[in-house]
Protein backbone atom coordinates (compact mmCIF):
# COMPACT_ATOMS: atom_id res chain seq x y z
CA UNK A 1 0.00 0.00 0.00
CA UNK A 2 1.59 3.18 -0.88
CA UNK A 3 1.54 6.22 1.42
CA UNK A 4 -1.58 8.07 0.13
CA UNK A 5 -4.33 5.26 0.13
CA UNK A 6 -2.64 4.59 3.84
CA UNK A 7 -3.32 8.49 4.98
CA UNK A 8 -6.68 8.24 3.04
CA UNK A 9 -7.53 5.02 5.27
CA UNK A 10 -6.37 6.89 8.28
CA UNK A 11 -8.27 9.78 7.65
CA UNK A 12 -11.16 7.89 7.18
CA UNK A 13 -11.47 7.01 11.05
CA UNK A 14 -11.46 10.79 11.82
CA UNK A 15 -15.54 11.75 13.07
CA UNK A 16 -14.63 15.13 12.01
CA UNK A 17 -14.37 14.19 8.05
CA UNK A 18 -16.35 13.33 5.52
CA UNK A 19 -14.93 11.73 2.26
CA UNK A 20 -16.32 11.84 -0.83
CA UNK A 21 -15.86 13.71 -4.43
CA UNK A 22 -14.04 17.29 -4.79
CA UNK A 23 -15.24 20.17 -6.25
CA UNK A 24 -12.76 19.85 -9.08
CA UNK A 25 -14.26 16.40 -9.91
CA UNK A 26 -10.80 14.51 -9.60
CA UNK A 27 -9.66 11.97 -6.78
CA UNK A 28 -11.03 12.12 -3.48
CA UNK A 29 -11.43 14.87 -0.91
CA UNK A 30 -12.05 15.16 3.10
CA UNK A 31 -13.94 17.90 3.93
CA UNK A 32 -15.40 19.06 7.62
CA UNK A 33 -18.20 21.46 8.43
CA UNK A 34 -18.67 22.76 4.37
CA UNK A 35 -15.00 23.13 4.20
CA UNK A 36 -13.09 20.97 1.59
CA UNK A 37 -9.43 20.40 3.64
CA UNK A 38 -7.88 17.77 1.65
CA UNK A 39 -7.66 16.36 -1.93
CA UNK A 40 -5.95 13.17 -2.87
CA UNK A 41 -5.08 13.42 -7.16
CA UNK A 42 -2.77 10.73 -7.05
CA UNK A 43 -1.00 8.02 -5.01
CA UNK A 44 2.10 10.56 -4.80
CA UNK A 45 0.52 13.93 -3.08
CA UNK A 46 -1.87 15.28 -1.41
CA UNK A 47 -3.36 18.82 -1.98
CA UNK A 48 -4.30 20.41 1.89
CA UNK A 49 -6.59 23.62 2.46
CA UNK A 50 -4.91 25.61 5.23
CA UNK A 51 -6.06 29.24 4.57
CA UNK A 52 -4.15 32.26 3.12
CA UNK A 53 -3.46 32.99 6.97
CA UNK A 54 -2.60 29.87 7.78
CA UNK A 55 -0.23 29.59 5.09
CA UNK A 56 1.54 32.66 5.66
CA UNK A 57 2.30 31.72 9.42
CA UNK A 58 3.29 28.43 8.71
CA UNK A 59 5.60 29.46 5.52
CA UNK A 60 9.06 29.36 7.11
CA UNK A 61 8.60 25.63 8.72
CA UNK A 62 6.41 24.60 5.54
CA UNK A 63 9.43 25.64 2.87
CA UNK A 64 11.73 23.72 5.67
CA UNK A 65 10.51 20.59 4.64
CA UNK A 66 11.08 18.96 1.28
CA UNK A 67 7.97 17.28 1.39
CA UNK A 68 5.66 20.50 0.74
CA UNK A 69 4.90 22.51 -1.89
CA UNK A 70 3.78 26.10 -1.43
CA UNK A 71 3.03 28.57 -4.09
CA UNK A 72 3.53 32.53 -2.97
CA UNK A 73 -0.11 34.01 -2.18
CA UNK A 74 -1.62 30.31 -1.99
CA UNK A 75 -4.28 28.67 0.49
CA UNK A 76 -3.87 25.28 -1.02
CA UNK A 77 -0.33 23.35 -0.36
CA UNK A 78 0.99 19.84 -1.91
CA UNK A 79 2.14 17.66 0.44
CA UNK A 80 4.19 14.59 -1.22
CA UNK A 81 3.82 11.22 -0.07
CA UNK A 82 6.64 9.00 -0.25
CA UNK A 83 7.05 7.62 3.22
CA UNK A 84 5.65 7.18 6.47
CA UNK A 85 7.27 10.61 8.16
CA UNK A 86 5.31 12.30 4.80
CA UNK A 87 1.96 10.77 5.67
CA UNK A 88 2.18 11.67 9.80
CA UNK A 89 3.06 15.40 8.51
CA UNK A 90 0.25 15.34 6.41
CA UNK A 91 -2.14 14.23 9.31
CA UNK A 92 -0.50 16.84 11.12
CA UNK A 93 -0.84 19.58 9.04
CA UNK A 94 -4.88 18.35 8.39
CA UNK A 95 -5.16 19.11 12.39
CA UNK A 96 -3.83 22.66 11.54
CA UNK A 97 -6.43 22.90 9.03
CA UNK A 98 -9.15 22.04 11.14
CA UNK A 99 -8.78 24.30 13.40
CA UNK A 100 -8.08 27.21 11.09
CA UNK A 101 -11.49 26.48 9.56
CA UNK A 102 -12.86 25.72 13.01
CA UNK A 103 -12.21 29.80 13.48
CA UNK A 104 -13.89 30.35 10.17
CA UNK A 105 -17.20 31.76 9.71
CA UNK A 106 -19.56 28.56 8.93
CA UNK A 107 -21.05 29.36 5.93
CA UNK A 108 -18.10 30.21 3.94
CA UNK A 109 -16.78 27.77 1.58
CA UNK A 110 -13.55 26.82 0.73
CA UNK A 111 -12.06 27.92 -2.44
CA UNK A 112 -11.35 25.45 -5.10
CA UNK A 113 -8.34 23.82 -5.53
CA UNK A 114 -5.35 25.03 -7.92
CA UNK A 115 -4.26 21.37 -8.61
CA UNK A 116 -3.19 21.31 -12.37
CA UNK A 117 -4.38 19.22 -15.15
CA UNK A 118 -2.54 18.65 -17.65
CA UNK A 119 -2.44 20.40 -20.86
CA UNK A 120 -5.20 19.35 -23.51
CA UNK A 121 -3.40 18.05 -26.54
CA UNK A 122 -4.99 19.32 -29.36
CA UNK A 123 -5.74 17.11 -32.29
CA UNK A 124 -2.64 16.73 -34.70
CA UNK A 125 -2.30 18.02 -38.24
CA UNK A 126 -2.05 15.17 -40.91
CA UNK A 127 1.69 13.86 -40.97
CA UNK A 128 2.72 16.17 -37.82
CA UNK A 129 4.73 14.25 -35.51
CA UNK A 130 2.20 12.89 -32.44
CA UNK A 131 3.35 13.42 -28.94
CA UNK A 132 1.51 11.90 -26.16
CA UNK A 133 1.51 13.44 -22.35
CA UNK A 134 -0.49 11.58 -19.80
CA UNK A 135 0.95 12.14 -16.72
CA UNK A 136 -0.10 14.72 -14.20
CA UNK A 137 1.78 18.04 -13.26
CA UNK A 138 2.93 18.41 -9.80
CA UNK A 139 3.05 21.96 -8.19
CA UNK A 140 5.91 23.57 -8.90
CA UNK A 141 7.70 25.24 -6.31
Amino acid sequence: MTAAPRAMALLETWPNLVSGPPRCAVGLAFASAGHEIVHFHSDDSADLYLTPTAVERLLPQLLHSGAIRVRPGASWITVLLDCDSDVQLLLGLVSVALKEHGAAPPHRPSPPCDWERPPVAAEPRPGAARRVVDRLLPHAR
